[in-house]
């Protein structure tokens, strides 16, 4: 089993907490994780899509109060919203009795904006984590650009060859589709949401256009924005902000948006392998947008990402905000002999960017001037870890 970076994050969590919510993607590898985590725990697991463990939760409290002294692991909670005020009523009356930490384990598919009924029943007595697909730091045995090739879905990246990934990612896109999305909000045309995926693909790491994708699919703005914010609630797709500061500057201010999944894109485009992607149009926006993947996955909650974007034309790929107020400036070449644009210089001549990096697919990692290095994503997904 490839070891997830976020265990020891879980296992904290656990140790510190009455209840935690590991959310991600469907098949992201939650369960495989939890209880590994749980191990250690004594865990009690239910898996709330199978119809015997709902039915043992029909009376609820009273099931549940006879694993009182376990961690219980609740699979796709999400399918049993009307269990949060009874988690609520167990962790007080635990917390009484002297129990304060490692109650319940909670797994779900969807963020917590979606998971609306934890957050307000759960508040102060849950943290939440966010397993997201394999990345760079955890695949480091496999060859360099499966990962970004396949994507990160266990099952996609671990297939016997590119025709099974490929397959396996057309049949997780339908599954999703038909299956899952019903589960989470109103009934939407399978075929409609499929073109809407399919289009966000072709504009990977564009600007958001609401509008343009609303002509589009011949649907009003405010239904392709709903669209959106589901497909952002699945955590399948990414609204990366732009980077706003009073410098009077005309500053642009949507959004890119972006499929997480390097692989979810490559399979809704039909792109097979990697010959394939290097001579197909979307391989630099692919690129770009697989390293900032890798790197907002590796800030976790301690930094935010932006994009900036001048109309004079000063632009960084990435910035990363940290806490402290230090700016962490990245630009993105898909070449081994990267060379710097004057729109990245203008951009931290407005920002002062306490570190400027530029990542590149080679291994060697060198200064282009005293203060910008060049080194690979792995290396800079390690540093952006370990900040």
């Amino acid at each position: 089993m490839i070891k997830r970076t976020l265990y020891p994050q879980l296992v904290d969590a656990l140790k510190n907490n009455p209840a935690v919510g590991l959310l991600g993607p469907r098949q992201v590898g939650k369960t495989t994780l939890a209880l590994e985590a749980g191990r250690g725990f004594r865990a009690h697991y239910l898996d709330l899509e199978s119809e015997q463990d709902r039915a043992k939760l029909s009376q609820a409290e009273l099931y549940l109060a006879d694993h009182q002294d376990k961690l219980v692991i609740l699979d796709e909670v999400h399918r049993a919203p009307g269990l949060f005020p009874v988690l609520r009523g167990l962790i007080d009356k635990a917390r009484r009795d002297g129990r304060k930490t490692t109650q319940y384990l909670l797994l779900g598919s969807a963020s917590l904006d979606l998971l609306k009924q934890s957050g307000e029943s759960l508040a102060g007595r849950i943290a939440y984590l966010e397993l997201a697909p394999f990345s760079v730091l955890e695949t480091r045995a496999r060859p360099g650009d499966d990962l970004w090739v396949r994507g990160g879905f266990p099952e996609s990246l671990l297939a016997h060859d590119a025709s099974r990934s490929l397959r396996w990612r057309h049949d997780f896109i339908r599954t999703y589709l038909e299956r899952d999305i019903p589960q989470f909000g109103p009934r939407i045309a399978a075929e409609t949401l499929r073109r809407f995926w399919v289009m966000l693909a072709h504009h990977q790491g564009g600007l958001l256009n609401t509008a343009q994708f609303a002509r589009n699919l011949g649907v009003d703005a405010k239904t392709a924005a709903s669209y959106l914010d589901l497909l952002s609630d699945l955590l399948i797709v990414r609204r990366l902000p732009a980077w706003h500061a009073n410098l009077g500057k005309r500053l642009v201010k949507a959004p890119k948006v972006y499929v997480r999944d390097s692989g979810l894109v490559h399979a809704l485009l039909n792109v097979a392998d990697k010959e394939t992607l290097l001579a197909h149009p979307i391989v630099g926006q692919s690129w770009e947008c697989f390293v900032i993947e890798n790197l907002l996955v590796g800030a976790g909650d301690k930094a935010g990402g932006y994009f900036y974007r001048t109309g004079g034309g000063a632009e960084i790929d990435l910035l990363l905000a940290w806490p402290s107020g230090e700016l962490w400036a990245i630009e993105i070449k898909r070449s081994l002999n990267p060379k710097l644009e004057r729109g990245f210089h203008a951009a931290c001549a407005d920002l002062a960017p306490a570190r400027k990096f530029v990542v590149y697919p080679g291994r060697e990692r060198y200064r282009m001037a005293p203060d910008i290095e060049a080194l690979s994503l792995e290396e800079l997904a390690a540093l952006v870890t370990a900040a």
